[in-house]
This record gives C-alpha cells, structure tokens and sequence, in this order.
C-alpha cells in the first residue's frame, strides 16, 4: 500500500518469517521504509535484506521512536531527490537548446530553476537531519573489535 511510509517488522513471527514479508514487500516494488525489531542478532544473511535500519530487542521507546522519524526524514530526502534529478534533467536539456537571452525571458524556466534551488536545500537540510539524527554508532556498539 503506497499510504504506508514505515513498517516495523520482527525477524521472527508467529505465522512465518520476517525475512519473507520483508521479502514480499520489496518483490511488490513497495517504497516503504522497514525496520527490522526483532531479538534476532546480526549475521552476515542482513547483507542480503532489503530492510533501512536493524534494532535488537529489547528496544526503548525513544529509539523506537527515533527510528521511526529518521525513516522518515530519509523517505522526505528520497522524494526530493528524484524530483531534483528529474527538474535537473529538464534544465540541462532547455540550456543545451536554448539561449541565454530565452531562458532568461522564460517565467517556467526561471519557476523551475527556483524549484531545483529550493529542492537542494530540502535535500541538504534532510541529509544533514538524517546524518545527525541517525546513531550510527549503536548499530555498531555491540560488535566487539578484539582491540
């Protein structure tokens, strides 16, 4: 369902296996973002998986809810991002074919290259979201280095 913009889902289920919803769900084309919670610990099978983020039980609710929001800053930044490539494609093929002076002259080309400047800064501001916001170091913080 394409109103569906997070999905929390567990390795492990009463009726069957995580993996294979994840699975279905990403064979479908679905865009949703998924979060694997689940008391399942990392193996090398999650290189496989098509899931955005991995939490091992037992999760708090503020990192539940932490994740939940990055999710979704990131699906904001996968938005404008296609939209961004797309009107950038759009400009590149009008300055190739027409003149300085034309484009200049154009309402729709100065609006789109209004659009493409405010998109940059959406994805700037997303990426910076996403990246301060995201604690990568707890994905890592039970892996023991040896050290």
């Amino acid at each position: 369902d394409e109103t569906i913009d997070v999905v929390l889902l567990d390795r492990r289920l009463p009726d069957g296996s995580g993996d294979d919803v994840l699975a279905h769900i990403r064979d479908r084309g679905y865009r949703c973002r998924v979060a694997m919670v689940t008391a399942v610990e990392p193996d090398f099978d999650i290189l496989e998986m098509g899931f955005d983020d991995y939490l091992v039980k037992p999760v708090t609710s503020d990192t539940l809810r932490e994740t939940v929001d990055g999710l979704l800053r990131r699906g904001e930044y996968d938005t404008d991002v296609q939209e961004l490539f797309s009107l950038t494609s759009k400009k590149a093929m009008l300055e190739a074919e027409k003149s300085a002076a034309e484009l200049a002259d154009n309402e729709e080309y100065q609006e789109l290259t209004e659009r493409i400047q405010e998109l940059r800064s959406n994805a700037d501001r997303s990426l910076e979201a996403v990246t301060e916001h995201d604690d990568f170091d707890r994905l890592f913080a039970e892996f023991d280095t040896g050290e």
